[in-house]
């Protein structure tokens, strides 16, 4: 069993700044991608940003320069930086582990408001 927890969403102001903090717990296979996933009413799961057990990042278009995605490998955390938010940026953010098809887990979602 694995558990994702995150923490950290809440509102902010356009240009403001939020990081996001995940734990992952459980049976988890050392060798994984943990990453940021968010959900905007009316729109599909989109990818934010990934990053591998050996540190290699991938972000999606819209956020790069303005996101940075870290983890801590022996406390099994993912954090997600991210600095100069837009109202476009608004959604639900949820943590993803993977490390095969069969073994894709999700935390419950934290909420991110972004105003104008």
């Amino acid at each position: 069993q694995v558990q994702l927890v995150e923490s950290g969403g809440g509102l902010v102001q356009a240009g403001g700044s939020l990081r996001l903090s995940c734990a992952a717990s459980g049976n988890i296979f050392s060798i994984n991608v943990m990453g940021w996933y968010r959900q905007a009413p009316g729109k599909q799961r989109e990818l934010v940003a990934d990053i591998t057990s050996g540190g290699i990042t991938n972000y999606a278009d819209s956020v790069k320069g303005r996101f940075t995605i870290s983890r801590d490998n022996a406390k099994n955390m993912v954090y997600l930086q991210m600095n100069s938010l837009k109202p476009e940026d608004t959604a639900v953010y949820y943590c993803n582990v993977r490390w095969h098809p069969s073994r894709n887990y999700w935390g419950q979602g934290t909420q991110v408001t972004v105003s104008s």
